[in-house]
């Protein structure tokens, strides 16, 4: 786990979100989690995030969302989600 990241703490959810679309949400952020901490297959950190794009389709609510996870997480998904979209690896570790 990354020294600076609190051990517990909420993803950003949204109260009208589905069960569906909030495991989808949190599957993400897992996989951001793990991009961070270790390394994860690209294609599946590409595919995590395209299904969060489904739920959340507005470039302010992305943001927002990003924000708050990044609040609580002290990670960033921009920076993350940047990096993995201009690797060309397999297997992608985002290294700040």
């Amino acid at each position: 786990m990354t020294m600076n990241r609190p051990e517990n703490y909420q993803y950003p959810l949204n109260d009208a979100w589905t069960t569906d679309e909030i495991i989808t949400v949190s599957r993400f952020y897992e996989k951001i989690e793990a991009a961070n901490d270790s390394t994860v297959p690209t294609a599946d950190l590409l595919s995590a995030y395209q299904a969060f794009k489904t739920i959340v389709t507005s470039k302010s609510e992305e943001k927002q969302l990003s924000r708050a996870f990044e609040a609580a997480s002290g990670l960033s998904i921009y920076k993350t989600m940047q990096a993995a979209q201009t690797t060309n690896k397999q297997r992608f570790q985002y290294r700040s």
